[in-house]
């Protein structure tokens, strides 16, 4: 039996959850905050802070199996709603998201002692170190979700960007963590039996850090069922790109930006996501040029994919990208980089195009040949949404399960 933590409960943390318990082997979930949308409360809720709150809720079988730490979490998100940023503020505000994930962290590590019949725990980066090394006392073994690329590997990117894009590099957030928070990432990982990551790519990057006994498993994540029709969008005048994710240098963002520049007028570019910092620049000025939606309820992301004719994702430093998958799965073919799922999930020039990192003119190609050719982009379409239906939640669920009934 396991016992599976993270503070916020995404979506790619519920459908492990729902992994174990699918399988037998979930003892406790525990998270900060999930609400049920069908509570008599939630009418009484403004619209925005509904929407929050439904990003939070959990399927029927982990209700009875779900333990709450609340209160920092719930900090953070009215922190969040109302700018109160001396609560969020980076590692040191006393509901920013490493304070969170810490309190949750001990909190669970105490825990182990009680629960009967436990044999491992499961936990994610930044929020395992106290957990890991409780289970060790206890004899459980220690199964480690990396969603992300590992922190040495970023650095160097982050680092790199920083020098090429100065007047972006104030978007380069994981740069600011401390010596502490880095020597608690490597601790995690020394700590783990078994790794898991979403990616080829972010196995890869594993090997920046001090060599790790243990062995690492990549389960790609599932794709959302289509919320469209299959039928392929009438030609548009203009290419319709669609970028969606935080809106900062990780994401490549300033590369995508010059391609849009260079094809001058054939594409129209929505942004969707929120800005990583009030204080760049040409960020700001790009958003007063492009469409941006700040942000959407899930099924309206989905939708919003739907209207467009091609993803770009040229992210530098990535886990996965799930946003790929749900693109795809809305019909949209995607142009992205080896430092994202994309080698995983398409086949070159059939469900989309990999470009190098950072490269604006390789971006502006493909946007071109897509804007030139719609008997392409129609198929490319089809290929996409095709191959999406085939990356089920629940071949993640089965092949997670798997894994782990093996490693305990």
């Amino acid at each position: 039996m396991i016992l599976l933590s993270h503070p916020t409960g995404n979506a790619n943390v519920r459908h492990a959850a729902m992994a174990l318990a699918e399988s037998g082997l979930l003892a406790e979930y525990w998270t900060c905050v999930s609400w049920n949308p069908e509570s008599p409360l939630n009418r009484l809720l403004p619209r925005g802070l509904r929407q929050q709150l439904a990003r939070r809720a959990l399927p029927e079988i982990l209700h009875a199996r779900t333990h709450h730490l609340p209160w920092r979490e719930a900090g953070r998100m009215l922190a969040a709603r109302y700018g109160w940023r001396f609560l969020d503020r980076h590692e040191h505000g006393p509901c920013s998201i490493d304070a969170v994930m810490r309190s949750l962290d001990q909190r669970v590590a105490r825990r182990l002692g009680e629960v009967p019949g436990l044999t491992g725990v499961y936990a994610y980066e930044d929020g395992a170190a106290a957990t890991f090394a409780a289970a060790r006392r206890h004899g459980l073994k220690c199964l480690y979700d990396l969603p992300i690329g590992y922190w040495r590997a970023a650095h160097a990117i982050y680092a790199e960007e920083a020098e090429r894009e100065p007047a972006w590099a104030c978007t380069l957030s994981g740069m600011r963590d401390s010596a502490e928070k880095l020597a608690r990432k490597d601790q995690e990982i020394a700590l783990a039996d078994t790794v898991i990551v979403a990616s080829s790519f972010t196995k890869k990057t594993i090997a920046a850090g001090p060599a790790i006994r243990a062995p690492i498993h990549v389960i790609p994540y599932g794709a959302p069922a289509s919320v469209s029709a299959a039928a392929p969008l009438p030609r548009a005048a203009k290419l319709r790109v669609l970028f969606a994710g935080s809106l900062g240098q990780r994401k490549g963002l300033s590369y995508l930006l010059e391609a849009v520049d260079q094809l001058a007028g054939r594409v129209e570019l929505t942004l969707l996501g929120t800005k990583v910092t009030e204080d760049c620049a040409p960020l700001n000025a790009a958003l007063q040029r492009h469409r941006w939606i700040r942000t959407l309820p899930h099924a309206e992301v989905l939708r919003e994919m739907a209207r467009q004719d091609v993803f770009v994702f040229p992210s530098l430093f990535e886990g996965f990208g799930l946003v790929l998958l749900e693109a795809m799965a809305q019909g949209l073919p995607i142009i992205t980089t080896a430092h994202t799922a994309g080698p995983d999930l398409i086949e070159e020039g059939r469900e989309g195009f990999i470009v190098p990192i950072r490269s604006a003119d390789a971006l502006a190609e493909k946007l071109d040949l897509l804007a030139g050719d719609f008997p392409l982009l129609s198929a490319m379409k089809v290929a996409a949404r095709a191959t999406a239906t085939r990356r089920s939640w629940e071949q993640y669920h089965t092949q997670l399960a798997q894994i782990l009934s093996r490693a305990i």
